[in-house]
């Protein structure tokens, strides 16, 4: 059932300048969204999601004090707390754009074009993992967290797995044990093509904002930098790295390793969040 009738109230409240019916709907691995004209609804799809609702607010308030040369969301309203009967919601500042369609980039200009501007980004937040106030926010990647990651792995998702599927993995958690634990810049951590917002200008794509940020760390670039290879292959990633003066062999090695792993993540966060869809998806290679 569509949240327009399930959340039908609260949508109306939240969103009052918008015909509900004609609200887009998107659905996330975390959250569902409603939205509007110029406001932009988050509703949780699970409980875990839901007790995340205060970080992700924490570090979109820190995110927006930042000059990093593109928008982010702004949080605007939080309601749902725990103890009361209205369903957990998070509402932000809508920014305008649409993601980059793939064969947009069939075009070199336009390729040259966003890889500059993914280049620009990421050095945008790496110059933010140095400012204090946003280390004062942002959690730090765990040491050892890819070492859990693949303890958790086994634990969790083997059972789940067939035999040859449990071998791919295998490989794929043995490609982890080398990854440098590093922190100096602020990781997006879900930098697919989706989260990713552009509006045309004279017949090129320029980057309006991203979205999307509950995993945000101060992590390894090389997090982002595979979600970017992830979502639109490796000439483009390669320009970027090139762009950006990034293409040591180490980055590279972390990068690969890191991309292999993105499968696995989604159906580890999806188990513990009860949510069979994304969990099915993110399975489908290993079954």
């Amino acid at each position: 059932m569509s949240i327009r009738t399930t959340h039908r109230a609260l949508l109306s409240r939240l969103l009052p300048d918008d015909k509900l019916d004609d609200l887009a709907v998107r659905q996330g691995q975390f959250h569902t969204v409603a939205i509007g004209s110029d406001r932009v609804v988050c509703l949780p799809r699970s409980r875990a999601a839901a007790a995340r609702l205060p970080e992700r607010a924490a570090a979109l308030r820190a995110l927006a004090g930042l000059d990093l040369g593109f928008r982010t969301p702004e949080p605007l309203l939080q309601g749902g707390a725990h103890g009361t009967d209205e369903a957990p919601f998070l509402v932000l500042n809508r920014i305008p754009g649409e993601p980059l369609e793939t064969d947009a980039l069939n075009d070199a200009h336009v390729v040259d074009t966003v890889a500059a501007q993914y280049a620009t980004l990421l050095s945008a937040l790496a110059r933010a993992g140095t400012d204090e106030t946003v280390r004062a926010v942002l959690p730090q990647a765990p040491e050892g967290q890819w070492r859990r990651f693949a303890e958790n792995v086994r634990a969790e998702l083997f059972p789940l797995m067939s035999d040859s599927g449990r071998l791919r993995a295998e490989r794929e958690l043995t490609a982890l044990d080398s990854l440098p634990h590093l922190t100096h810049a602020v990781a997006h951590s879900d930098l697919g093509a989706e989260n990713v917002l552009w509006e045309w200008t004279h017949g090129l794509p320029r980057l309006s904002g991203v979205l999307d940020w509950d995993d945000v760390t101060l992590n390894d670039p090389a997090e982002d930098l595979a979600a970017i290879g992830a979502s639109y292959g490796p000439e483009l990633m390669d320009r970027v790295l090139t762009l950006g003066n990034w293409s040591d062999h180490g980055l590279l090695t972390r990068i690969a390793a890191i991309r292999g792993t993105f499968a696995l993540q989604q159906a580890l966060y999806a188990i513990r969040d009860g949510d069979e869809e994304e969990l099915s998806d993110g399975l489908a290679c290993y079954r």
